[in-house]
């Protein structure tokens, strides 16, 4: 097929998530190949958000494709009450790269189910109901992960599911409050947060799950001391805390999980994309051991058809066996760097930019009218000129591909990607910025 045909056929028959559908033209890739892909007309795009913050080992990595084809040799499928080998070798790598509390992982989908069995577990462990996440989180679009989840894609499954609450981010930069340090900051979450608790009955609430960085939803990093202090009001009342590492996880931050660079130990963690980066779905839950022990005399009551599917484990396995032979994490701290001052400068250049937040190779850049006034770009939640959408087809035009949510353009690359790499693509993003800056100057 050529491509115009793939881009036709593919919209007349098929719908597009989080998209109207009426004029989508599809971008049709033809292949990949390390941090690039390319559409049928020969045209090299740089995947500058890795496409959904997974494909962390970018294209063509011959050590996961082979895992998959030496699998597909065996078998492509066998139930999750069977003995596989890649099951049983990736369930013991991943409890190795955690924290020595950890002792199982039950296997899923992907993020939305791994965050659904991660409240189901938290539940069945404590016997209590309520479940605590914020509002600008995205945990998936599930039923059960769609209500976890605090930002506006969860308004379509309202009325939601009675038990889940919502609190708020440490969003520094956007709080009408003037913090004198991020330890004041931190106080101050944390005392709504503690103060919530209680008024929501603390006997009732099994988990506080947070994504330990919020992702999409604006690349907020916690203040000092802010994730030790949800782990302090969870040791309190007997709150199991859940850290959603299914986009900070494996790697994109420096450290293998996010929550290492913090100085605290979940309960549960969930994680999903950067376990298999986009080869196969794949997603999981990693639970304490007093947890693990608890399921050795009670019913876990939790499982789909293709949990811990056997071509996903075998990707999985090759996926944690390269982060560590090829020192990705060592590739994170060094290209890290190097966006982070491209960043800073950026920050400096345009009146556009308001904010930019970074860690390893996760970073967002926040867009304003003003940087004296802070007003956002576009209004939250209405993009009526559908001016970020035309930031990132411009972008796309200059062979930078990412994408935008509310006000914050993702700049979360493919992990293996060299400084090099990285400046000459940040320098469209530069290009970009210009046209911002001439946008709000009119």
């Amino acid at each position: 097929m050529t491509g115009k045909e793939i881009q036709q056929m593919q919209t007349q028959y098929t719908l597009q998530s989080w998209s109207k559908q009426k004029g989508l033209k599809p971008i049709p890739v033809k292949h990949s190949e390390g941090i690039y892909f390319y559409d049928y007309d020969g045209k090299r795009y740089a995947d500058m958000s890795s496409q959904q913050v997974n494909v962390n080992l970018g294209y063509g990595n011959q050590a996961i494709g082979d895992a998959i084809k030496a699998k597909v040799d065996k078998y492509c499928y066998i139930g999750p009450s069977y003995g596989d080998e890649d099951r049983a070798k990736l369930g013991k790598a991943i409890i190795d790269l955690l924290p020595d509390e950890f002792g199982k992982v039950f296997f899923t989908n992907a993020g939305a189910d791994a965050n659904e069995n991660a409240i189901k577990i938290a539940r069945m462990y404590t016997g209590r109901n309520k479940v605590f996440s914020r509002y600008r989180s995205y945990h998936g679009s599930s039923f059960g992960a769609g209500n976890l989840t605090g930002e506006p894609r969860r308004y379509p499954l309202e009325p939601g599911i009675p038990g889940f609450i919502k609190f708020f981010d440490p969003y520094i930069y956007r709080e009408p409050i003037t913090f004198a340090s991020e330890e004041e900051a931190t106080r101050y979450y944390l005392a709504k947060l503690r103060e919530q608790v209680i008024y929501e009955g603390s006997d009732r609430i099994a988990a506080i799950e947070v994504e330990t960085i919020t992702g999409s939803n604006g690349i907020i990093i916690p203040p000092k001391g802010y994730l030790p202090g949800v782990r302090k009001i969870c040791d309190e009342f007997g709150i199991m805390m859940i850290c959603d590492e299914v986009m900070a996880g494996f790697g994109r931050t420096g450290k293998m999980f996010a929550f290492e660079n913090f100085d605290v130990v979940p309960d549960i963690v969930t994680f999903a994309k950067g376990v298999t980066c986009g080869y196969i779905q794949l997603g999981g839950v990693a639970v304490r051991k007093e947890i693990a022990a608890y399921f050795d005399e009670h019913m876990l009551s939790c499982g789909l058809t293709y949990s811990a599917h056997p071509l996903a484990c075998a990707a999985g396995v090759a996926c944690v066996n390269y982060y560590q032979e090829a020192h990705v994490l060592d590739n994170v701290v060094s290209s890290g760097k190097v966006l982070g001052k491209i960043l800073e400068d950026l920050k400096q250049k345009h009146a556009c930019v308001g904010d930019v937040r970074y860690i390893g190779l996760f970073a967002g850049i926040e867009l304003v009218k003003s940087k004296e006034t802070k007003e956002p770009l576009v209004p939250y939640g209405k993009d009526p000129e559908g001016t970020m959408g035309k930031i990132c087809k411009s972008l796309m035009e200059k062979g930078f591909a990412t994408y935008t949510h509310e006000n914050v353009v993702l700049v979360a690359p493919p992990l293996i990607i060299t400084p090099e790499q990285l400046r000459e693509e940040m320098t469209k993003m530069d290009a970009v910025l210009c046209e911002v800056d001439a946008w709000i100057a009119e």
